[in-house]
């Protein structure tokens, strides 16, 4: 079977052919070898039939890969455990903040910013060099879904509200040089135009090239805890839900696991996932 013989349907119901080599280039994004990146394709293209989802294509490829190994499939997971984060943007806004403040920069969430008409409430304030970066984080809970122009037309109203009252203020120390729109979905063309032209910082899960979101995690090893394959949802849910983001949190604050009653050999398998994922970094 040669790959141009399969149209393959994407979550925005957009018809492709089957790439072989586009499976190949995520599998190896995990550190899986050439030769169990070799087998999984194979067994994944004997499955093909006409009008296949590319969801059930990852379906299929995560699962031979979790039989590998637990950490290689939690990395290739990666993109829809942070859809995960969901259904409320707020994990996201942490997880962004946690990807700052590994970076360097003093960070706080949700506080609240006088502009020069209105107050705002902003995602995230991140600090460094005595200049401040405000960021508006903009999450999709549902693959398929792009951010349009309109989002960074409106975050840039708000930034130059606060920027204008931020000026004129004697009392702020620091100055405000930034304004950043993080999504985890992608930016339309008109969008990633409006923002450049601008001024706006525009961060998604693969812009700016090479130093996108998933760039930025596999660079410093910061994965959301929803990348677990032993975790069961309410598990995340439990943990979400008392701000612990990060597999690092976790290895950190691993009494949360004691709180749900895993046992010490099940805590130990997940520590152990996480540890190894933390640790295996993409330079």
């Amino acid at each position: 079977m040669n790959d141009k013989d399969i149209s393959i349907i994407k979550y925005s119901g957009e018809k492709v052919k089957f790439s072989a080599n586009k499976l190949y280039n995520s599998l190896k994004k995990t550190g899986a070898e050439d030769v169990v990146i070799n087998q999984i394709i194979e067994k994944v293209k004997d499955e093909l039939y006409e009008g296949i989802s590319t969801k059930e294509i990852y379906d299929r490829a995560f699962s031979l890969l979790k039989k590998q190994e637990n950490c290689l499939a939690s990395k290739y997971k990666l993109k829809k455990a942070i859809y995960e984060l969901g259904p409320t943007g707020f994990p996201f806004e942490r997880f962004v903040a946690a990807i700052l403040k590994h970076s360097g920069y003093n960070v706080e969430v949700g506080q609240i910013l006088n502009g020069k008409c209105v107050t705002h409430e902003i995602d995230v304030t991140a600090n460094k060099n005595n200049e401040t970066t405000i960021i508006e984080c903009k999450f999709h809970s549902e693959q398929g879904f792009n951010c349009n122009v309109k989002v960074p037309l409106y975050i840039n109203s708000r930034y130059l509200d606060v920027k204008s009252f931020w000026d004129k203020s004697s009392k702020i120390q620091n100055k405000l040089t930034a304004g950043w729109v993080v999504t985890n979905t992608r930016f339309t063309e008109d969008a990633l135009k409006f923002g450049n032209c601008c001024g706006l910082y525009l961060l998604s899960w693969d812009y700016p090239k090479g130093n996108g979101l998933k760039d930025r995690i596999d660079r410093l090893g910061l994965y959301p805890i929803t990348v677990s394959t032993l975790l069961t949802n309410r598990e995340k849910q439990f943990l979400l839900n008392r701000n612990v983001v990060l597999c690092r949190e976790l290895i950190e604050d691993f009494f949360f696991l004691d709180h749900l009653g895993i046992s010490s050999i099940r805590k130990d398998k997940i520590l152990n996932e996480f540890k190894q994922l933390c640790n295996s970094k993409n330079h």
